[in-house]
């Protein structure tokens, strides 16, 4: 458990706040698509629809929860519909992200289900061959992910909030999408042996610090029509509780349970992923364990017995309990920031039950 001065995280208290917003995103989201669905312009949509509406269920909606929080940061009613349907947008570009994500990645699954790639790909088998059929799946895609994205701009756009509002929070908004893709794209290139940690830190910082925690906090502060302390605080503690999520997301990716995680252990090792794990890992590694990391890290064809010796090199090297440590320190950083923060007490405590929740999970 992290250490602090503030009472002891109330987890069960979290997952309900957690839970309340998960629920009134879903039904927004629900409404949503069965709009879509209803008043397709051609009868190819409603299958697409109905893809999104599978690919969406079962998320933690975290970005929702920290819109909400910074929404009840700036002093914006909890109850108030508008801020339920901006946190729809917000997940509905989520899954724009992870459509391409995956796709980036050749992931299969997502959530424990097929990816959007595989999923289209099998509803074209029957007319073509697999090849062809997995082209068409990628392709696709690539257009549903598009679809996801613009569709999160339409519902933010008529969530109800004064026009006003919406023009200073786009900012923050442009902002998280240009971060976002920034990071992908450096996360698709392999860096150099000399600047493999320094390209994994500035990766976290552009596509999950900001994009997780940061940025949902400070759209939902912004609507509210917070002043700017409130926004400074939502960065102090949304960056580094941020950058905690995504090391715990680099250990779950190499040592979870995927039946928890609902993506096979084996993917980010594949990858070649530059996290600050395996960059950890390769500073520290002898050099005959550098040769294996050479020919095992990125090997598309890696098995479960290759992935067994990359996890032994990881653990020889202490490199996972030191980002434990990172993350652990991360999570005290972000909830010291909120002893100055001027948000209401029940604000602050419920972050910091969230900062607990996030760090501790299992998927």
């Amino acid at each position: 458990m992290m250490t602090s001065t503030v009472p002891g995280p109330d987890i069960a208290a979290a997952e309900r706040i957690t839970g309340s917003v998960r629920t009134r995103v879903d039904a927004v989201l629900a409404e949503f698509l069965a709009a879509k669905e209803t008043g397709a312009p051609d009868q190819c949509l409603p299958p697409v629809v109905a893809a999104v509406r599978e690919s969406l269920s079962g998320g933690k909606r975290l970005r929702p929860v920290f819109c909400h929080c910074g929404w009840l940061a700036g002093g914006g009613d909890p109850d108030a519909p508008p801020i339920a349907r901006a946190g729809a947008a917000l997940e509905l570009f989520h899954s724009f992200t992870l459509i391409h994500d995956d796709i980036m990645d050749a992931s299969d699954l997502r959530r424990g289900r097929p990816a959007m790639h595989r999923r289209l790909a099998e509803l074209y088998r029957e007319r073509v061959d697999r090849t062809a059929a997995e082209r068409f799946g990628v392709n696709a895609a690539i257009l549903v992910g598009d679809l996801c994205l613009v569709w999160s701009d339409e519902l933010l756009h008529a969530a109800g909030f004064p026009p006003a509002r919406l023009a200073e929070a786009r900012p923050v908004l442009d902002t998280m999408r240009t971060e976002v893709m920034a990071g992908q794209y450096l996360d698709l290139e392999r860096p150099g042996d000399d600047e493999w940690l320094s390209r994994a830190w500035r990766t976290i910082g552009l596509k999950t610090a900001g994009y997780t925690v940061e940025r949902p906090l400070q759209v939902g502060a912004t609507l509210a029509g917070a002043d700017p302390a409130v926004l400074r605080s939502c960065t102090a503690y949304g960056r580094p509780l941020g950058e905690a999520f995504q090391l715990r997301d680099d250990l779950l990716g190499v040592f979870g349970d995927p039946g928890r995680t609902g993506k096979p252990v084996l993917d980010d090792l594949r990858e070649g992923k530059p996290t600050v794990l395996m960059a950890l890992t390769w500073e520290r590694a002898a050099r005959r364990d550098r040769d294996t990391l050479r020919d095992l890290h990125g090997d598309p064809h890696l098995d479960e017995a290759g992935g067994a010796v990359l996890r032994d090199i990881i653990r020889s090297t202490g490199a996972d309990a030191s980002v434990e440590r990172l993350l652990r320190t991360r999570a005290e950083q972000a909830i010291a920031a909120l002893f100055i923060a001027p948000v209401p007490p029940d604000v602050r405590q419920v972050l910091t039950d969230l900062a607990e929740l996030v760090c501790s999970r299992e998927h």
